[in-house]
């Protein structure tokens, strides 16, 4: 199989290095166990998979389930012909008309210029995956990015982190919004785009690939664009080429296709949440923590008019907002207009997996948490649970970095910290051995003598115990000086060695933060062109429980 039993040590090469994801603090139980141990996780999944056979069992229950694909394959294709996707997307989603046919899912919210590294690693996670089931299953496969775009965290998406000339982290943003929280998707970009492009442009170090790439970007975000279509154009941009669908989720187009499940969550009102907390309580009795806290009286849909409004019910009836509906209104509302309902948090997949012919889904390690909430939800609504594919996860560093890592004893995650510490260790470890042994012969001795003193000094006058303790911390804190300044020499001699320690840590972890989550992929995309692409899809293995440092 194309994955890398967690027993097995995946393959290093000269261009990457594999990293145990459980070495690193912030990533949680529930997906390291997902990949090491997932029998202990496997009652909140639809399988592993790590198995072939539970992919041939996925594969088998996305063909058998009832869907309309005529009719989102003419959606996602009329969406394509307004953003003029390239010609190989355009291809692959035409695929989606034929029954036999599966995706692979992964998706986002529409961060500005495309948002996070960890964006474009999970759809070329989506890609590879794509081919390598098409390979092993000889059934028709895509890789299809859902654009959430009816998300309303305008906070969340409004800006884009990049590396400047001297690698420090500095972030480009639109301006806030206030008033009622709406819709990604119904924001439309004004001047400001273009003096945030303009921000990017000269904060961004020259390469040969700027200019194409600002370029594609003020084409892709142009004002008038609505924020999401924007995201969706550009995304299309980079990796349409590859085969990679980008649908657009608030396409009013689609919404008659989700009509069912937005009738079901409203005549069953407070189920799903219900069935996602007890999946949740289910987790934390077993040790892992739930992603998503729900409440009873909540339902995972939205109201959409011109505001995103949430619904709970109350007494039998429906609240939006502060106005009350009978359940029969809005069940005739959600059947005659759909498109004025939105799928909240744990009802999205419900609606994505019942569109699509989803037979896995690329997730994040949160998203991991809460999917695995939802497997009694996906019953409750008659919709197959897709596998779940951790995405892939990587550092990108370039060869001076990369040489650095790969000669000295440090680990990626000691990079983490923002002090001296781990430089400190590095230091010593290129001190001659004899010289840190004297070090620590003489702080035995002194310890050793000092407190033989003290313990047998009181015979002669008990007043001088303290004066001898008082000594043996004094000299114990002299030689901890005099090695300080012996480490703070080293520095000076290993100036090299300090600025390559200096110039990975600011790449891998800016101002103490995972690359990935921190700085757009348009960075990188300024600093090495489309040939990214080509080394991430050579390079960025299909491989569970492991972190990549790939050189670039």
């Amino acid at each position: 199989m194309f994955i890398n039993s967690p027993g097995a040590p995946p393959a290093e090469s000269s261009v990457r290095i594999p990293v145990d994801v459980r070495r690193f603090p912030w990533i949680r139980r529930l997906a390291a166990d997902y990949a090491y141990d997932f029998p202990r996780v496997s009652p909140f999944f639809a399988g592993d998979p790590a198995d072939r056979r539970d992919w041939s069992a996925a594969i088998a229950r996305t063909q058998a389930h009832a869907r309309r694909h005529g009719e989102i394959a003419s959606v996602v294709a009329a969406q394509q012909r307004r953003r003029q996707a390239p010609g190989r997307a355009v291809e692959a989603a035409a695929q989606l008309a034929d029954a036999r046919t599966i995706a692979i899912v992964t998706g986002q919210q529409a961060g500005l210029f495309g948002g996070p590294l960890f964006t474009l690693l999970k759809a070329m996670t989506a890609l590879k995956l794509a081919d390598e089931i098409a390979r092993e299953h000889q059934v028709p496969v895509v890789a299809l990015f859902w654009v959430e775009a009816e998300d309303h965290d305008w906070d969340e998406v409004r800006s884009c982190t990049v590396f400047d000339k001297d690698l420090a982290p500095r972030a480009v943003a639109l301006p806030p919004r206030s008033g009622d929280p709406v819709p990604v998707a119904a924001i439309t970009l004004d001047a400001s785009l273009l003096a945030a492009v303009d921000e990017l442009a000269g904060l961004l170090p020259p390469t040969e690939f700027t200019p194409a790439l600002l370029d594609d970007l003020r084409a892709a975000y142009a004002p008038g664009t609505g924020m999401a279509d924007g995201f969706a154009r550009w995304l299309e941009r980079v990796l349409g080429p590859r085969g990679l669908i980008v649908y657009d989720a608030s396409d009013p187009a689609s919404k008659p296709l989700a009509a069912d499940v937005f009738a079901r969550e409203l005549s069953t009102a407070g189920d799903t949440s219900r069935l996602a907390g007890l999946s949740g309580s289910d987790l934390l009795s077993r040790g892992y923590h739930a992603q998503v806290q729900t409440q009873d009286d909540s339902l995972a849909l939205f109201r959409l008019d011109g505001a995103r409004r949430a619904i709970r019910q109350e007494d039998g009836q429906l609240l939006v907002g502060d106005e009350r509906h009978a359940v029969a209104a809005l069940l005739k509302e959600a059947g005659e207009r759909p498109a004025g309902f939105s799928p909240g948090v744990l009802l999205r997949p419900i609606v994505q997996d019942a569109l699509f012919p989803t037979a896995c889904y690329v997730a994040g390690p949160n998203e991991l948490a809460y999917l695995g909430q939802l497997r009694g939800v996906y019953g409750h609504f008659g919709v197959p649970m897709p596998l779940m594919y951790p995405r892939a996860s990587a550092t990108l560093v370039d060869s001076a970095s990369f040489r650095f890592l790969t000669k000295y004893p440090l680990p990626l995650e000691a990079l983490q910290a923002q002090d001296d510490a781990a430089l400190n260790a590095l230091l010593e470890t290129q001190i001659a051995p004899e010289v840190e042994r004297a070090f620590r012969s003489a702080a035995a001795a002194v310890d050793a003598e000092l407190t033989t003193i003290a313990r047998v000094i009181p015979a002669v006058d008990p007043t001088l115990e303290g004066a001898a303790k008082t000594t043996l911390t004094r000299m114990q804190h002299d030689l901890e000086t005099l090695h300080n300044k012996m480490i703070q020499a080293a520095k000076r001699r290993h100036d090299t060695l300090r600025r390559q320690f200096t110039h990975a840590r600011a790449l891998a972890f800016p101002h103490g933060h995972a690359q990935e989550r921190t700085i757009g992929f348009v960075s990188f995309l300024n600093q090495y062109g489309l040939a990214l692409l080509d080394r991430l899809h050579d390079e960025l293995p299909l491989d569970m429980g492991h972190h990549w440092i790939i050189a670039i």
